[in-house]
């Protein structure tokens, strides 16, 4: 059982924010159709809680790596002629 918790975390590990919320919203469709049994709604749910936290993290990691490029927090403003030249 702990082999499937593995295979379960590894699958969305690998999928990428924009597949996570692509799923997500493929799931929320489902379940407002209402034409899921319950175990299916409970299976969408729990995939549905594992994919939200898996874009919260993706959005933290995305946050701090922008902090951290833009120098204390400091977001410089970008002159689009400076890309001219």
């Amino acid at each position: 059982m702990s082999d499937k918790k593995k295979t379960a975390g590894s699958k969305e590990e690998s999928v990428n924010f924009e597949a996570a919320m692509a799923e997500l919203e493929q799931l929320v469709k489902q379940m407002e159709n209402g034409d899921l049994s319950l175990d299916e709604s409970l299976k969408a749910f729990e995939r549905g809680v594992l994919l939200t936290r898996q874009c919260q993290k993706s959005l933290a990691e995305a946050e701090l790596k922008v902090k951290m490029l833009s120098a204390e927090g400091a977001v410089e403003e970008l002159d689009i002629s400076d890309l001219d030249a």
